[in-house]
């Protein structure tokens, strides 16, 4: 009597309302329960059109295998965990980030966990939770800093992982980032073209990793290009929209305003541009601005505004590529990838 002989014997499929097993996709297809569980497998031994029944059959009903089995069986969780923080979530950063990433993990055995968390608060407590809980084979972090003890703890415990940004530590690993150097550079060069010399650049907070690279594109465009700038003073990318809105505003009615702003954020140019107009000035006559957007939108409200595309949904999709190849051995130095600025066909043209 074979294991699926029994199971025929009940003359049952599936209980209304039951989670679908092997033992159902056994009864539906007149296989083993053996030969069900290889085929999904993708065993070599098992006949390629009895592979494609399996497949069909477990895809109608709806099939997922049994983490806690798999667990037990392989001490593989088949998850990929993206810890991001809940201040990211502006202008459908989270949302893009997963598309791309399940884009990828579409074909696979992974499935993709969300943990969000406060970046006020200390960042190594989810990283630390996954890695004592080995609720995931794989985890991908964002928020770099230059040295991040995040990725210290991970090579230390020697688990795969990925970061969207870069770090300065000495330590190679998997990553995906925007060329923000490049950005800030081509954002002075477009400004001075369109006869701006007073250029502020709002940027991100000073202890991220991609503050370095922005303004070091900044001020190489500065001096390539013959302009001065204008302090932003404190102010960040991540300071709430109001005070933006009412430190612009302030700026631009100060002795000598910027006629030219470079925003690194999309959301951040929205509460910008309300602060230049509050300030009795015009977007496009007294001042330009470039901005970099994740989403297209900047433009059909502001078509003056210059922009950049930075597509989260690549990263996504990168960085998911990036943490299953490392999972599977891959040298660290072979997942690093940068993309480059796309100038939006809306913006403005030199």
């Amino acid at each position: 009597m074979d294991d699926n002989h029994q199971l025929k014997s009940s003359g049952k499929a599936l209980e209304p309302g039951a989670r679908p097993t092997l033992k159902t996709i056994a009864f539906m297809t007149g296989l083993g329960i053996t030969t069900v569980s290889r085929a999904l497998k993708d065993a070599p031994d098992i006949g390629m059109e009895t592979k494609e029944r399996v497949r069909l059959v477990a895809a109608q009903l709806g099939y997922q295998p049994n983490r806690a089995g798999v667990r037990l069986r392989t001490g593989k969780t088949n998850v990929i965990a993206l810890v991001l923080s809940i201040d990211e979530e502006l202008m459908g950063f989270t949302s893009q980030m997963m598309f791309g990433i399940s884009e990828v993990l579409a074909g696979t055995q992974y499935h993709l966990v969300l943990t969000p968390h406060v970046h006020q608060k200390d960042p190594m407590v989810p990283v630390r939770y996954i890695l004592d809980t080995a609720s995931a084979d794989g985890m991908i972090i964002s928020r770099t800093l230059p040295d991040d003890p995040r990725v210290a703890l991970m090579t230390e415990r020697n688990f795969p992982f990925a970061t969207h940004g870069r770090t300065d530590m000495g330590i190679c690993h998997p990553f995906h980032d925007f060329d923000n150097e490049a950005y800030a550079y081509e954002a002075v060069k477009r400004l001075v073209a369109s006869g701006r010399r007073r250029i502020a650049l709002l940027a991100p907070p000073a202890k991220l990793s991609y503050y370095i690279h922005t303004r070091i594109g900044f001020e190489r465009g500065l001096a390539a290009f013959g302009a001065t700038e204008v302090s932003m003073g404190r102010i960040t990318s991540e300071a709430p929209l109001s005070d933006l809105r009412s430190y612009c505003a302030d700026l631009m009615r100060s002795a000598d305003p910027p006629d030219g702003i470079i925003s690194i954020s999309g959301s951040s140019s929205i509460a910008l541009i309300a602060g230049i107009e509050s300030a009795g000035k015009r977007l496009g006559h007294d001042v330009d601005m470039v901005s970099k957007q994740s989403a297209e939108f900047l433009n059909w409200i502001r078509p003056e505004i210059h922009t950049v595309n930075e597509s989260v949904r690549l990263a996504g999709r990168e960085l998911a590529k990036a943490v299953i190849a490392r999972i599977d051995g891959v040298a660290p130095e072979l997942l690093q990838s940068i993309s480059s600025p796309v100038w939006s066909s809306m913006a403005p043209r030199d």
